[in-house]
Formats: structure tokens, sequence, C-alpha cells
């Protein structure tokens, strides 16, 4: 009898377990669509309104636009820019002026906006309208410039050409300068040379350069010996995280007159070789 009562009760657990499991997966689908179904308010958002960068880089922020309506809406993106500046839209990669939303949906959008390199250190404010035909959903961002960062390589005199001996080695002066208005950290020289020419700068890296100064740099220049003569191109470049430059640089190798004379001598002992033999044997 107990033996029947246990089975009894266990078959009903075992029956009432299935109804149980269904009863919360319904709950919980029901929960799921409620959620879903949840209404969105239209509206355009950005993460970070306000970014500082230098005039020479891009200011970029993501935005969010919302299409809370229970219809299909085409939004035109515009924005109110300062003189010079330029704004780009994209969404997914493509570049945008518009937007076609679907009900109750949002959007992600990269906007990247770029100023002149010349514009004043200072905080704008970009006004941004997403428009459509029933509402115009607003956005304003923020764009500090903190100024600009630019290099200029050349030499004192402006000459880039000179003149160096086959195995000898010739100086170079340059001159670097910071052309923009933020200081500049850790710039380093580097060169591209011709096959087995060697370069050494002093100095060879430059901590810092304050906006509007300049640093002259030597450059000792190494020519292989049996270089042929010619013109020959070499290129300097200087370069930190923020900005860089590089010119290229002509050298005219020529020999050396000692070369030259024993050349001429090796030819004339040839020909005076020749005169001999000519004149030994040409007799028989």
């Amino acid at each position: 009898m107990l033996t029947e009562l246990l089975i009894t009760n266990t078959d009903r657990r075992f029956s009432f377990r299935p109804f149980l499991i269904a009863l919360i997966v319904l709950a919980n689908s029901f929960y799921l669509s409620g959620q879903a179904l949840k209404p969105l308010k239209s509206g355009f958002e950005a993460r970070l309104i306000n970014i500082e960068a230098p005039s020479n880089e891009p200011f970029r922020y993501s935005a969010t636009l919302t299409n809370g309506s229970a219809q299909l809406v085409n939004y035109s993106l515009n924005a109110q820019l300062p003189d010079g500046w330029q704004i780009s839209y994209r969404v997914e990669g493509s570049q945008v002026t518009s937007l076609q939303m679907q009900p109750n949906k949002a959007q992600e959008i990269s906007i990247e906006i770029s100023c002149p390199i010349t514009a004043k250190p200072d905080k704008y404010k970009i006004p941004l309208r997403a428009i459509s035909s029933t509402d115009t959903l607003k956005l304003e961002l923020e764009a500090v410039v903190k100024g600009s960062y630019a290099l200029e390589l050349t030499t004192p005199s402006g000459r880039l050409s000179d003149e160096v001996v086959s195995g000898s080695s010739k100086e170079i002066l340059l001159k670097v300068k910071n052309t923009g208005t933020l200081p500049l950290n850790a710039l380093e020289l580097t060169s591209q040379l011709p096959s087995r020419w060697e370069a050494s700068f002093d100095p060879s890296n430059i901590k810092q350069l304050e906006a509007g100064k300049s640093i002259d740099v030597k450059v000792n220049l190494k020519v292989p010996d049996k270089t042929i003569a010619g013109d020959y191109a070499s290129k300097f470049e200087i370069k930190s995280s923020n900005s860089s430059a590089d010119i290229s640089f002509r050298m005219i190798v020529k020999t050396s007159l000692l070369s030259g004379w024993i050349g001429m001598l090796v030819i004339v002992l040839a020909i005076g070789l020749v005169y001999f033999l000519i004149r030994k044997y040409g007799r028989r």
C-alpha cells in the first residue's frame, strides 16, 4: 500500500513538471514580446558631444538617430558649420546625406568634422538637424580646436643639392622648423640613401621643439669608394607622433683628381705599350 502511494505521488510530480515548464516559457515569451513592442522615442543623440583635437586632425563623433514613430520616415541631415569647415556622415561605412528609417528603429551614424588648418584655438558649436516632413530632430556638437601640428624640413640656404667626391664624406646642414601652434615632442631623423651610403645626424633626435622655433641638424654623409660619378637622390625625413616632413636632396658624385690622373696615366701607358708592340713585332 505504501509502495503504491509513493509511486502515485511520483507520477503526479512528473506529470506536473511539463505543465510548469510550459507556463514558464509562455510567461517569458510574453515578457520579451512586451519588451520588443515597447515604443522608442524619436531623437538625435551622441555619446560624446565635446571632442578636442588639433586643427589638422578631424573631429569624430558617434551619434544615434531614432525614429520612434509608427511609420517610415525619410530624414535629411543638415549642419550649420563655420566658414571653411566640412562634415561627412557615414552609415555602415557608406557616406550619406539622408536616411530612410523604419518605424520604431534606431541607426548609428559616424560623423566626421574637419576644420581649416588656420582655425583659431577655440570651442566651436556645431548645430546638427535631422529633418523630415513631420519633425526636426536637433543635436548640438562641440569641437574644441587646441591648435595645430606642422613641421618643415629644409636647408638654411634653401639649396637642395651638393657635390661630393667618391670615397669621401660630406657635411650637409638641415633646418627643422615647427610651423604649427603646438609643441612637438620626440622628433626623429631618418634617411633613404643609395646602396652602401651612410648618414649620421647631430642631433639624431630632438626631445621637444616649441611652436615657431627651429633647429639646425648636421648630416654627415659618407660615399663609398669606387662610386661611379653622377647624380644620386637622397631623402631625409623628420617625424613625431603628430607630424612629419621630408625633403629630397641631390648629390653630385665626382671622382677625385688623383683618380683622374691615375686613369689618364693608365690610358697613356696602354697606348705606349701598344705602340711598342707594333714597332717591335710589326716589322717581322
